[in-house]
Order: structure tokens, then C-alpha cells, then sequence
């Protein structure tokens, strides 16, 4: 296995695992407690920022990608890397766009009851940050 590889691999996979928890399981929540901030206008700001965290999460999912298709790794790396990327294009193809459809009626002053879909992204959300810990985790625990 290649110092080079396991780098990339390592240092993505727990860059990423950062980002997913720090935006969707900290700022996400958050910003709809802060004062003078409306259910509205934290969804606008919830859109902008998780499509920007989805442009950078399909660039980081390349890396990973590209690091295990370049250098050898364990069958577990490999596997959890693959996990990440179906999760993420889960959420991509099939969670998102419900949410966007239904952050497009909010926005335009539908009141509507909470969503479902939104408890599947949380799980999609917790199932990447699994798979991720694994691919980093493997790499440095030399498994």
C-alpha cells in the first residue's frame, strides 16, 4: 500500500466527515434556534449552503475515489468508499430533489406539515459519516 495513497484517502475521508458534521448535524439545526431567523429564511440559507456542500462532497467523492483506484488498498477501504459514493448519490438523485420541490413550495408561502424526506437525508447523512470514518479509520488503524 502506498504512504501517498493512504494520505489521500485518510485526509479526505476525515476532511469530508468534518464538513458533514459540522454543517449538517450542527449548523443546520442551529440556525433555525438563533433569534429573528424564520423557519423561511433559515431555508433559504439551508439551500444555499447544502448545495454548496454537495458541489464540494462530489469533488471529495472523486478524490476518494481516484486515491483507491490509484494505489491498492484493503477490501474495507475500498468497500467504505463505495458506500460513501452510493450514499451520496442517493441523496443527489433521489432526496434531494424532493426537498428542493418541497423548499420551493415553502418558499413561495405554502404552509406545509414537516417532512419525511428530510428524516431519510438525516439518515443518508449519518450512514455517509459511518462510511466515511471507516475508509479514514481503516487506513490509519492499518486494517
Amino acid at each position: 500500500m502506498s504512504v501517498v495513497g493512504e494520505a489521500v484517502v485518510a485526509a479526505v475521508g476525515f476532511t469530508w466527515f468534518g464538513m458533514v458534521l459540522g454543517i449538517s448535524f450542527l449548523e443546520a439545526p442551529l440556525k433555525f434556534r438563533a433569534p429573528g431567523v424564520s423557519p423561511r429564511l433559515g431555508l433559504g440559507i439551508g439551500r444555499v449552503v447544502f448545495r454548496a456542500l454537495n458541489r464540494i462532497e462530489v469533488g471529495l467523492a472523486l478524490v476518494l475515489v481516484g486515491g483507491v483506484a490509484l494505489w491498492p488498498h484493503r477490501v474495507a477501504t475500498v468497500a467504505a468508499v463505495g458506500s460513501v459514493v452510493v450514499v451520496l448519490a442517493a441523496q443527489l438523485l433521489l432526496v434531494r430533489p424532493r426537498l428542493s420541490r418541497r423548499s420551493d413550495r415553502v418558499l413561495a408561502g405554502e404552509e406545509l406539515p414537516r417532512s419525511r424526506t428530510h428524516h431519510a437525508y438525516v439518515v443518508l447523512e449519518a450512514a455517509k459519516l459511518a462510511g466515511l470514518a471507516v475508509a479514514a479509520g481503516s487506513v490509519l488503524a492499518g486494517a
